[in-house]
């Protein structure tokens, strides 16, 4: 491919088809996260546009210096999309970069690529702030976010034993432990009949649901045990406020990114962060100190995970002579 003149695409089926592994992603992640703690890497907070209701379409730019990765993802989210129109959720584009030159070396689909980097995220989360001998998870909300987030856990929690599974669609879950029980034989997956059994007896909560800037929460604060990790991805949209609170200690995958989305109406009622990913593994803010402290590490997904996965997609695209060259 000369650099320039022509570019890499990549659909869907190409980006699987390079075959990155969940630890692959984790360890890309963990990467990238220390380099965010060192400073070393350009990320503006993602600016948006809102066409209606909880719809979005976010432009991510990112630049990591030290794997030479830069680009933009220009992703939608649209909640009405799959009963409406039966199409995905999330759908868009990722473009990336040669740091050196400026000129666009790939366009890749970013499907895949939000899908398993947010369960990474949530996996490097729970590899340095959930209990060590964790051994249950409750998964609520069962669509795409929510297999991922299961590959990450099954990767990061090496004691889990057990996870319950709840959406507000019976069938959805059903399928759900269907056709991810196969994929995680060491687990053992439950189906939980209501959110608070999801939730009650678990040391590890996801929530995977839409986002919503005017959420009706679930999660109540006595359901929350001591010692447990909450891993929202879907914002505050599921947790009540009190629930929030209960935690010790609270982080983010970007403070800055976090605060940026308060002034544009989400995270009414939070706690105060003590910091972000890239500085809990840095070591900059503690970790995890007592078996018993209530965390919750809300990661909104950053531009950051996406070129980190992107540039080794890439790379292995062009080794395993995966995609299709277009001319510029």
């Amino acid at each position: 491919m000369e650099r320039g003149k022509e570019l890499l695409y990549l659909s869907k089926a190409d980006v699987a088809k390079v075959g990155l592994s969940m630890k692959d992603v984790i360890g890309y992640l963990e990467e990238a996260f220390m380099e965010k703690g060192k400073g070393n890497y350009e990320m503006p907070p993602k600016p948006g546009l809102h066409p209606k209701g909880d719809a979005f379409i976010h432009a991510m730019p990112c630049y990591i210096p030290k794997l030479k990765a830069a680009g933009l993802k220009w992703v939608s989210g649209f909640p009405e999309n799959l009963a409406k129109y039966n199409l995905p959720y999330i759908t868009g584009l990722l473009i990336l970069n040669c740091p050196e030159t400026g000129v666009p070396l790939a366009v890749m689909d970013c499907v895949w690529i939000t899908a398993v980097r947010t369960g990474a995220a949530s996996g490097l989360s729970a590899k340095y702030l959930a209990k060590a001998d964790s051994k249950t998870a409750g998964i609520i909300g069962t669509g795409v976010q929510a297999r991922t987030q299961l590959l990450a856990l099954d990767e990061a929690c090496p004691n889990l034993a057990d996870i319950l599974c709840y959406d507000i669609v019976p069938s959805q879950r059903e399928l759900f432990v269907a056709e991810m029980q196969p994929q995680v034989p060491r687990l053992k997956l439950h189906l939980a009949d209501n959110a608070r059994e999801a939730v009650t007896n678990s040391d590890i909560v996801v929530t995977a649901g839409p986002i919503f800037k005017n959420p009706v929460p679930t999660i109540e604060k006595d359901w929350v045990k001591e010692g447990c990790l909450g891993l929202p991805i879907d914002f505050d949209s599921y947790w009540h406020p009190e629930a929030m609170h209960l935690a010790d200690k609270f982080y983010v995958d970007d403070t800055r990114q976090f605060e940026y989305y308060k002034t544009v109406g989400y995270f009414k009622d939070v706690p105060p962060v003590l910091g972000d990913l890239g500085e809990l593994i840095t070591g900059q803010v503690p970790g995890r100190e007592r078996d018993n402290e209530r965390i919750i590490a809300m990661n909104l997904g950053l531009a950051l995970d996406d070129m980190a996965t992107a540039v080794n997609i890439y790379q292995l695209a062009l080794a395993k002579g995966i995609g299709t060259v277009l001319p510029l």
